[in-house]
């Protein structure tokens, strides 16, 4: 009896820590990284602004690694530092040169192009 009201209590604990934010997923998944992007401007050759963050709230040290991106044939017509977002192939961008992106980070870069790339995510190494 007395087991399974020490179970009861930690359950109860657990719940409540929970709902207050305070207990942390330590598995970060492909739908904690988020990718959205705008057009920025019309005039000219069309720019887009992109925004790639990791939305996992993880308490670990651990943040999602080289992330791939699906993104055709990207190119644009300014230029888009590579540190930030390299297309390495047709169909395989890389985000931050690999490096984690942290909870607390969101990769931000415009490019120029006449129709707006469908960037979706491919794959990362997750801890």
């Amino acid at each position: 009896m007395a087991v399974c009201a020490v179970f009861f209590s930690l359950v109860i604990v657990t719940f409540a820590l929970c709902n207050l934010g305070l207990v942390f997923s330590e598995n970060c998944t492909s739908r904690d990284i988020t990718i959205s992007q705008g057009e920025e401007s019309s005039k000219g050759i069309p720019k887009f602004e992109v925004e790639i963050a990791n939305i996992c709230a993880s308490n670990s040290s651990c943040a999602p690694s080289n992330i791939h991106l699906y993104c055709g044939n990207f190119a644009s017509a300014t230029e888009v530092s590579p540190e930030i977002f390299k297309r390495l192939s047709y169909d395989d961008c890389l985000v931050n040169d690999g490096k984690p992106l942290k909870d607390d980070r969101i990769i931000r870069f415009t490019y120029s192009n006449s129709f707006k790339y469908p960037l979706r995510f491919k794959f990362a190494k997750f801890c």
